[in-house]
């Protein structure tokens, strides 16, 4: 099966061929961290993971770096505001972004970098430069001479009249011209700062990610990924920079996910319009952002709102539903076949699988896969219906019905990171279920251990399982109270 994607760079859609299969080298650009990662954020990480996996599905050797941008005016900024240093503010937000990541399920890189880590290796991009004549010093700062690189624009589309147009120069700039960028930056009061051959400074943003993509994956990449909003001018810097040195293509496919809008405007800090995904996973499953997410195709804008945010859970709860009835199935009058071949669900599933691979095949399209996934919905509804009218089910539809929620289940979770939780669940319901189908709760031993599972998985955000036990337990005449110290019970 050929992977076809879309290369902003060509603007074309093309056949996926990596530089030494089965070797796919991907480098996206992560968080500047000085405050929470927001649903914009969130989106970008989890279209790469998705790609991650399917790439790994049709048996790539998958090597992805993500990095942290850990020293920037944004978090020197917060720093002084709260009066700390500029670390503190990065190493806190960066284990926010870790604990955001494990809610909405999105699995680390296999290396994430940090640009305080490799300053000496972003000194010797910049040295490079300055040494093939691509940039220049000028009073304890560095620039990249833009016009010294023939082909810049070239994965903007921007001519340099465009660009020149939009150029403005700083009063604290000492570069030649205003279409220049800075590598690096001399020291000012109060700012972190390392020597260099220029003096103390520190990076520019856009020499970071080439030094670490450098180090850790090598001088061309497959894969180079981000939001839209970086095109110009981080990638198209990057670009200049690590072509100028090695002469060479830096990445084979450009890849941008489309921005996260509210009402038509791209959600950010700066308009104060962002939601963060800490809000998104206390009132929600952190599957439902991954579903509305996949739900848009990965280059088409998002506006998020609420509503959409049901419209996704109503969505899951379906597709939950779909697979979780089979236990319920189960518990129905079976009654014998008397022959009839094999149902007609196999061949659906087997078309559904197809049909899903060959959607994610044209450049990721996860809302057709979906759409082919409802589809094998709608089929094991008819099922349920006419099995609940009649009050009985058939083996062989039992059966059919078990290998097409399996197929479901299986699809969601490996591609998607969806439903992850599902059977684990259902098997603390039945222990629950089979504990107290007494009808009343005797053992207050047993209580603590019921609020203990419900403590465990509230930390792991499956509020599902949680509300189970404790309405549960409520028609069973055990009260919960979440306090301070802990939970508490009694009877009613």
């Amino acid at each position: 099966m050929s992977l076809k994607v879309y290369n902003t760079l060509t603007g074309k859609l093309e056949e996926f061929v990596p530089l030494d299969p089965p070797k796919v080298l991907i480098y996206t650009c992560g968080v500047t961290v000085y405050d929470d990662s927001h649903v914009g954020h969130g989106r970008s990480l989890i279209v790469f993971d998705t790609f991650r996996r399917f790439l790994q599905h049709l048996g790539y050797d998958v090597t992805f770096v993500r990095n942290f941008t850990d020293v920037d005016d944004k978090i020197i900024n917060r720093a002084r505001e709260e009066c700390t240093d500029f670390m503190t503010i990065a190493n806190r937000y960066i284990a926010s972004y870790y604990r955001d990541m494990e809610a909405i399920r999105v699995k680390p890189a296999d290396v994430e970098p940090r640009v305080t880590e490799h300053i000496q290796e972003i000194i010797d991009v910049i040295k490079a430069l300055v040494d093939k004549g691509y940039a220049y010093e000028s009073g304890g700062d560095v620039y990249f001479s833009v016009k010294s690189f023939k082909e810049y624009g070239k994965l903007s589309k921007r001519s340099p009249e465009e660009m020149e147009a939009g150029a403005r120069v700083e009063p604290s700039e000492k570069k030649k011209d205003p279409l220049d960028f800075a590598l690096w930056k001399s020291s000012k009061e109060g700012e972190p700062s390392w020597d260099s051959p220029w003096g103390k400074g520190r990076p520019g943003w856009h020499t970071e990610c080439v030094a670490m993509a450098f180090k850790h994956l090598g001088r061309t990449i497959d894969i180079h990924g981000g939001g839209l909003d970086l095109i110009f001018p981080h990638h198209e810097n990057e670009i200049a920079q690590a072509e100028a040195i090695t002469g060479r293509p830096f990445a084979r496919y450009w890849i941008h996910n489309g921005l996260v809008t509210v009402g038509g405007q791209k959600m950010s800090k700066s308009l104060g319009n962002y939601v963060t995904l800490r809000e998104i996973y206390t009132r929600y499953h952190p599957d439902i952002l991954r579903l509305l997410v996949l739900f848009t195709h990965y280059r088409s804008p998002l506006d998020f709102s609420w509503e959409k945010m049901e419209e996704a859970q109503r969505a899951y709860d379906r597709l939950r539903t779909a697979i979780e009835d089979y236990e319920i199935l189960k518990e129905l009058k079976v009654a014998k076949d008397g022959g009839g071949g094999t149902h007609p669900l196999y061949e659906k599933v087997k078309d559904t699988e197809e049909s899903f691979y060959e959607s994610l095949s044209d450049d990721f399209n996860t809302p057709e896969a979906l759409s082919h996934l409802f589809s094998l919905v709608s089929e094991l509804g008819k099922i349920k219906n006419k099995a609940y009218s009649e009050g009985k089910i058939s083996e062989r539809e039992l059966s059919a019905y078990e290998f097409a929620s399996r197929s479901l289940h299986s699809l969601m979770k490996k591609m998607f990171g969806l439903l992850e939780d599902l059977y684990p669940e259902c098997e603390v319901k039945k222990v629950v279920e089979k504990e107290l189908e007494a009808g009343e709760v005797r053992d207050s031993t047993l209580v603590d251990l019921l609020i203990e599972v419900r403590s465990i998985a509230r930390e792991e955000k499956n509020f599902k399982i949680a509300d189970f036990i404790r309405d549960r337990l409520k028609d069973l005449g055990i009260e919960l109270e979440d306090t301070p110290a802990g939970t508490k019970w009694k009877r009613l």
